[in-house]
């Protein structure tokens, strides 16, 4: 019997239990901090900074309408499924906190999209609009300014990272400075106009809007876009916007000019040309 007892293993005190589950406590707890020390670095340019450069692509439904939305016929019936509206997640922190004078004009804006839609004209998308068209753009990287070129329309945005002063005039796509938090591009963009959209449903903002954007490299070919978006003209409070972008991985990937212009020249001018003699 004394053997048996002296083989039997002693049952676990309350003591031995509580110690156990603090260690797990602290290993859950530690986890986060491990992950974030195991995050990714990007390679380096030659001034020590995250390189961030190449062609790029955003593949979300917000081209259409930033918020939460279902599928929707298009705004031509004779283009039928090719002009109608995809459903999508959204990308926002929430619905858009549109002050109600602003709201009855996004609601207008819908309603009216064929008319006065700038990207229908050619115009620049704006800020950050541009950044997740269905259109490739290219970064490229210099200590002294930082460029992000669109395929669409010739966009181009200089960030000035060391130059920096305040916007000297409004434009469609603000004036943006930049600097480097660890891993991390944060580019801060004032002086807008007052004529662009965040999307094809009408979601629009005033000549105070205040973007600031953070582009972090999560891996060898995706970036992390997040953006806030502040407007006390439109917006009762600031709110963002946040996605994944794509690296093009195509063979000797590129940008291919979209100019629209010339698509667009009748639509615009059409009433103003000299009526033919013919």
């Amino acid at each position: 019997m004394r053997k048996l007892m002296g083989r039997l293993k002693p049952a676990p005190t309350m003591a031995l239990i509580a110690a156990v589950g603090v260690a797990a406590a602290l290993v859950l707890t530690a986890s986060p901090a491990v992950a974030q020390a195991r995050a990714y670095r990007a390679p380096r340019t030659p001034d020590g900074k995250p390189n961030l450069q190449g062609v790029y692509q955003a593949i979300t439904e917000a081209y259409w309408d930033i918020e939460p939305h279902s599928a929707a016929p298009g705004i031509i019936q004779e283009l039928g499924a090719s002009n109608a509206t995809p459903a999508g997640l959204g990308i926002t922190d929430g619905a858009l906190p549109y002050k109600p004078e602003a709201l009855a004009k996004k609601k207008d804006n819908y309603a009216n999209r064929l008319k006065l839609d700038p990207e229908i004209k050619c115009y620049l998308p704006g800020t950050p609009r541009g950044m997740y068209m269905p259109f490739p753009f290219q970064i490229i990287q210099t200590p002294a300014y930082i460029m992000i070129v669109s395929s669409y329309a010739r966009a181009v945005r200089t960030i000035y990272m060391t130059n920096q002063t305040e916007a000297p005039a409004d434009s469609w796509m603000g004036w943006s400075n930049g600097h480097w938090e660890g891993e991390t591009l944060v580019i801060d963009t004032t002086g807008f106009n007052d004529q662009s959209w965040f999307d094809r449903a009408g979601n629009f903002h005033s000549d105070q809007l205040h973007v600031v954007e953070r582009i972090t490299a999560t891996d060898a070919d995706h970036l992390s876009y997040e953006a806030t978006i502040e407007d006390p003209q439109t917006f009762t409070r600031p709110w963002k916007i946040s996605l994944p972008i794509y690296r093009r991985l195509e063979k000797n990937a590129q940008l291919l000019e979209f100019n629209c212009v010339p698509f667009v020249e009748d639509l615009i001018y059409g009433a103003l040309r000299k009526p033919s003699s013919n």
